[in-house]
């Protein structure tokens, strides 16, 4: 990871299938995606050492992917993820300023500081981010103890770690399919002093036994896209105990309907939806 590297940039003209995410997280060594929400999204591929061009046109017939038009650029630098990929400047959301470990000092600020290593657990600045940690601030300003929390897809384990620096005692489970998102949530966790609350576990969606073990939750947080999210809302239902919150994102505005009704059929009620830009965010409540 410390030689120069090479950036693929593609770029499509339509909603990208799964497949085609599947594929980029397989054949690179790094992925990200910059959100538009226009939906002109950037999906990137990091690859140290040599690429062929080739060679990445033959995998993805092999995988019936039809690639979007994209950009090769070769990267220098002494430190390519470094430089490149985590990289981003200190953002500040509600009762959190979130910086990342390239920043030499902590920011000078009045807010609770959270410092993160992103890696391929991208994703950590991205609108429903923002608006899950806004929708976790308001949730502790109204007095609610949350002591057993579940972290869906944690990524980066941003809002692990969030909801840690609020409730100090809590218990925190996160969990994400990806292992590289495991890893940087433990170590996340030790940067900021919160190994003791956090336990990062490999699982896609519940099906990690320890999920059941430690339930029920009082409050749940799943920042994922719609489709997981519908899927696992029985799941959602069956874990979270009467009275507890969920925080759910990573829809858009034509999906928000789908995804709190599903969650709705689970005897959850909406209590607020938060907006930013085309992405949404749901507060429910289970009755």
């Amino acid at each position: 990871m410390m030689s120069s590297c090479w950036q693929i940039s593609f770029f499509p003209q339509v909603p990208v299938s799964e497949e085609f995410e599947n594929f980029l997280e397989n054949y690179f060594e790094v992925t990200a995606c910059n959100y538009d929400d226009d939906g002109n999204d950037e999906y990137i591929g990091y690859q140290s050492g040599n690429f062929n061009e080739d060679d990445m046109l033959k995998a993805a017939k092999e995988h019936q992917i039809e690639l979007p038009q994209y950009k090769i650029t070769h990267l220098e630098s002494n430190n390519w993820l470094k430089d490149y990929v985590i990289k981003f400047s200190p953002f500040e959301v509600e009762d959190f300023l979130v910086y990342g470990i390239h920043e030499e000092q902590t920011p000078k600020t009045n807010l609770i500081p959270i410092q993160i290593y992103a890696a391929t657990a991208f994703g950590s600045d991205h609108q429903t981010t923002r608006s899950c940690l806004k929708a976790i601030s308001e949730l502790h300003k109204q007095d609610f103890q949350a002591d057993k929390i579940l972290d869906v897809g944690c990524g980066s384990g941003i809002l692990s770690l969030a909801a840690g620096k609020l409730w100090k005692k809590a218990k925190i489970t996160a969990v994400d399919i990806d292992e590289e998102s495991v890893w940087v949530t433990q170590d996340n966790a030790k940067r900021n002093n919160l190994e003791k609350n956090i336990s990062a576990l490999p699982s896609n969606g519940y099906q990690n036994p320890q999920i059941k073990d430690n339930a029920p939750y009082n409050l749940i947080l799943a920042n994922i896209l719609a489709r997981p999210l519908i899927e696992m809302a029985p799941d959602l239902g069956k874990h979270l105990q009467s009275g507890g919150f969920c925080i759910l994102s990573g829809f858009v505005k034509d999906q928000k309907d789908w995804v709190i009704s599903e969650h709705q059929k689970q005897q959850l009620k909406l209590i607020r939806l938060y907006s930013l830009d085309n992405w949404r965010a749901a507060l429910m409540q289970k009755e």
